[in-house]
């Protein structure tokens, strides 16, 4: 075929007319495959785009691997996505200014954090009904569920403290002040929780048994850490710093053991056990940092592999080994006035897309 569409511009040129008229007969397929160029070292390219579309900003996602749903924190719902079609399964509605979700397979519950409410909605897993809400302290985002203590962790942004709930009960077991502003958080499941501290490019070591701000520690040259991961195994913290750098930190001597060059605006890590891949979602960029762990001291960066811009969140399948990114196209920004110097882009409607990272 195409040899014949550079033989015959007019044949090509029918082709492309037939394939621009079947799109516009077909706006609003639920996937559509990606042909981007060949797979580099990694073997990771866009394999599949779902179109999404609704309203709103994003901030986190979370992907049940169970049940192969993927929740989106979309703005004042979450959305619930089946992964291998790409089909909005259903949302769970009222939660204001929502960053993220909290997921307790073993307890049948999920937690959002809203934003804009300073609280914490506790939801059924299998309905996606509201079961209660939980006050929170000023402005939560990143929240963690530790199945360790059952218990679930909200990073209040703006109050600088973690609000600590009891899962099954859904009530509050304390407040723990932090010395700055925390982004996201990881849990290593033997009862600690290991938070990035954006405003002071610290790390934070919780005790999560007894509930306890443990440790703090430097880790420059990291700027501004936002995503968070870990190698549970041999105790290595990936944090994504603003300053287009990765962060190995040694969990217990607290030593930053590496740094690694990402792309710009990274805000979601990711770590593969079984390939030893780290990940860096560079939303800035449009690319997925692929970093592997040669030794837990030592690390290569493979590529960085196109993704679209905006591209910044993201969830890895463990199973499939498939990265999920959302994103979504923005307006030009509008022209300053004397009201609003700085007056916010708008998201281009429909554009809103999961992009699907595999090999």
């Amino acid at each position: 075929m195409s040899k014949l569409l550079r033989a015959n511009p007019a044949f090509a040129l029918l082709a492309l007319v037939c394939a621009l008229a079947t799109l516009a007969f077909r706006p609003h397929l639920a996937a559509r495959p990606f042909f981007s160029a060949d797979p580099g070292a990694s073997g990771y390219h866009v394999v599949k785009i779902y179109d999404l579309g609704g309203s709103g900003g994003w901030d986190y996602i979370t992907l049940d691997s169970a049940s192969r749903r993927l929740f989106i924190a979309r703005s004042s719902r979450v959305m619930v996505v089946d992964v291998d079609s790409g089909r909005l399964l259903d949302q769970v509605e009222n939660t204001p200014g929502v960053h993220g979700v909290a997921l307790a397979p073993d307890l049948g519950r999920g937690f959002a954090s809203d934003g804009a409410a300073d609280m914490v909605t506790i939801f059924d897993m299998s309905t996606l009904k509201e079961i209660g809400t939980v006050t929170a302290g000023k402005g939560p985002d990143a929240i963690v569920y530790d199945p360790a203590t059952k218990r679930v962790f909200a990073m209040n942004g703006s109050s600088h403290d973690v609000t600590v709930i009891d899962a099954p009960s859904g009530r509050v077991r304390a407040t723990l002040a932090l010395p700055g502003r925390p982004e996201f958080a990881v849990a290593d499941g033997a009862g600690h929780l290991y938070v990035n501290i954006v405003d002071k490019n610290e790390q934070v070591q919780i005790d999560s048994q007894n509930l306890a701000v443990t440790s703090h520690w430097s880790i420059a040259p990291c700027e501004a850490p936002t995503g968070l991961a870990m190698d549970i195994a041999h105790r290595r913290l990936f944090a994504t710093c603003s300053n287009v750098m990765l962060a190995v930190v040694n969990a217990d001597t607290h030593a930053v053991v590496s740094t690694q060059a990402i792309g710009k605006g990274p805000d979601g890590a990711a770590f593969d056990p079984d390939t030893n891949f780290v990940f860096s979602s560079n939303g800035h960029d449009g690319s997925l940092t692929v970093i592997h762990e040669d030794t837990p001291n030592n690390y290569t960066v493979v590529e960085d592999v196109p993704t679209q811009v905006n591209a910044r969140t993201m969830a890895l399948e463990l199973r499939t080994h498939v990265v999920y990114l959302v994103t979504a196209a923005y307006t030009p920004p509008p022209a300053p006035t004397e009201e609003d110097p700085h007056p916010p882009r708008q998201l281009v409607p429909g554009s809103f897309v999961l992009l699907a990272v595999g090999r």
